[in-house]
């Protein structure tokens, strides 16, 4: 009978809140003495890890963080970062990661507006912090990281994290908690915050697991910054299978090429700019890696031209897709047995669509704009991706109007325009806020952009719409060169006379340095209004 199911209960023996804080916990106390993080000569076992989280969320709450408070930190890719990652939640707190290479004013918003109540920062972006504090017109009170730099802003981190304190209890209460506040790139306009909660962050790291078929014990090269998306959640994900994590600071080829060599990386993720960056190197390996390594990719749509040739490098690349609102990646170019066959350019085409939906995602499709219904698997109609899972936001920071907006009809709208292909396959075709519109046809940037990726001269691509008095619109080409190249207007036009249709070919050129974020993405709204004027 219905009422005798009604009568369970869940209690302390069959339900506790979800939190990655409990894969370090479990970790420390299966392998304890297991290499946990690598950073030059500096070596962690997960016990060491667990205890020095514990003394810094401890010191954390010493010193007046209390639940529900963030904590924000400007740190490289480096152990304290990793670290920081439980510590701050352990505390109740939250941590609010803010990109490093973010100019003072915008540091200095995002301090004000997160209501930031410590900083913990690298010393070597003392500079930034001083600027960012004189435009907020107060100072916060700062834990340094002394990494590189000794230019001193506060107290020690280390001071904390060897204390030998110990917390009793370090789950949340409520796995609605949240977690983390991240901020959006500001691609355009003033960053939003983003709230991430305990379950989603659990549920994220349980879900890219099976998906990257990660083994127990990978050597994970922690590429993917930290403070994008929490390193698209990796730090918690990788505790999960007592992961070995190697720590390099910079992303530079040289780096990772030589963290590769020395520690026998299994796993690494970064966006298409950094592999682009390891096929031009002029140190890369002679030979492809035996065996390939596991490489997730995503930022932007990663030109088909670049996944052949880090193919042919020996890197098994997956093609990822998300935001920083669904915690980073959230479906998956899962390889297909009946691909096999074709030639490496074929397939380098199909793993640069979006795909199919992670483990923990209930619901990725593409829908009419208008009518909201799902638009047909025939790989030309175009509709918004919109998403429903554990690992969508719970909202932005402040912003309960942004928040209502992005999740009407129940679900989470992308924002990005896509088409779905016969076997189910999600590939995007451009922000909705990048379509250009000629002449009444829809004109994919996306899509111009991979034919100029596959010029042998060309860097890096950027498609946008410049105004034409006949037209409405045309696309304009900016295009990046390589070191030592040169090419014409007339050259790049003629190689896309043969690849494209004359009203998606690209009416203007304009050859200069792309403006981009830290993590790769190409700030076109810099480039919409430079063309403006060109």
């Amino acid at each position: 009978m219905r009422e005798n199911f009604e009568a369970l209960a869940k209690g302390p023996a069959n339900y506790v809140p979800l939190s990655p804080i409990s894969f370090l916990t479990r970790t420390a106390g299966v392998f304890p003495d297991r290499t946990a993080l690598i950073y030059g000569e500096k070596r962690y076992g997960w016990g060491d890890v667990l205890a020095r989280c514990h003394g810094v969320a401890s010191g954390l709450k010493d010193r007046g963080i209390a639940k529900g408070d963030v904590v924000s930190v400007l740190l490289p890719n480096i152990p304290q970062m990793f670290e920081l990652h439980y510590a701050v939640p352990m505390a109740g707190a939250v941590l609010n990661t803010i990109n490093v290479r973010l100019e003072p004013e915008t540091v200095a918003y995002i301090l004000d507006h997160s209501d930031c109540k410590i900083l913990i920062a690298d010393t070597a972006f003392a500079p930034l912090v001083r600027a960012a504090f004189e435009i907020l017109g107060r100072e916060i009170p700062v834990i340094d990281v002394a990494d590189i730099s000794q230019d001193r802003l506060g107290e020690d981190f280390e001071d904390l994290a060897t204390s030998g304190a110990r917390l009793d209890h370090v789950l949340p209460d409520d796995e609605w908690h949240p977690i983390a506040l991240n901020y959006t790139s500001g691609t355009s306009g003033r960053p939003k915050g983003v709230v991430y909660h305990h379950r989603g962050a659990y549920l994220m790291s349980m879900g890219t697991l099976p998906a990257w078929e990660v083994p127990m014990h990978p050597v994970y090269l922690s590429v993917v910054p930290m403070f994008h998306c929490n390193g698209w959640n990796h730090p918690w994900a990788m505790a999960v299978q007592a992961a070995t994590c190697v720590f390099t600071r910079d992303p530079l080829p040289a780096l990772i090429y030589k963290a590769i060599a020395d520690h026998g990386v299994t796993h690494f993720g970064g966006a298409p700019i950094v592999l682009q960056m390891l096929t031009d190197a002029d140190d890369k390996p002679n030979v492809p890696f035996d065996p390939p390594i596991n490489v997730f990719t995503a930022g932007a749509p990663p030109p088909a031209a670049i996944l052949e040739k880090t193919k042919a490098m020996g890197l098994k690349v997956m093609q990822v897709y998300g935001l920083t609102e669904t915690y980073g990646h959230v479906t998956q170019c899962v390889w297909r047995e009946e691909w096999e066959g074709l030639s490496a350019a074929e397939q380098a085409d199909l793993q640069a669509r979006q795909g199919v939906a992670f483990p923990m995602m209930e619901g990725t499709i593409v829908v009419d704009r208008e009518t909201g219904q799902p638009v047909p698997a025939d790989g030309e109609t175009q509709g918004e991706i919109v998403m429903r899972g554990n690992a969508v936001m719970s909202g932005y920071y402040k912003s309960p109007e942004a928040t209502a907006e992005a999740f009407k009809g129940g679900w989470f709208w992308s924002g990005d325009a896509a088409v779905v292909h016969p076997h189910g396959y999600i590939q995007i075709k451009d922000r909705l806020k990048d379509v250009i519109i000629s002449g009444g046809e829809n004109i994919s940037s996306v899509e111009v952009e991979g034919v100029l990726y596959r010029h042998p001269a060309v860097a890096a691509a950027a498609v946008v719409a410049k105004a034409d008095e006949k037209w409405g619109e045309v696309p304009c080409a900016c295009v990046e060169l390589r070191a030592g190249a040169e090419l014409s207007e007339a050259e790049i036009d003629a190689f896309c006379r043969e690849h494209l249709a004359g009203f998606k070919r690209p009416k203007a050129y304009v050859f200069c340095e792309l403006p981009k974020t830290s993590t790769g993405k190409i700030q076109k709204f810099k480039l919409r209004d430079m063309v403006s004027g060109a």
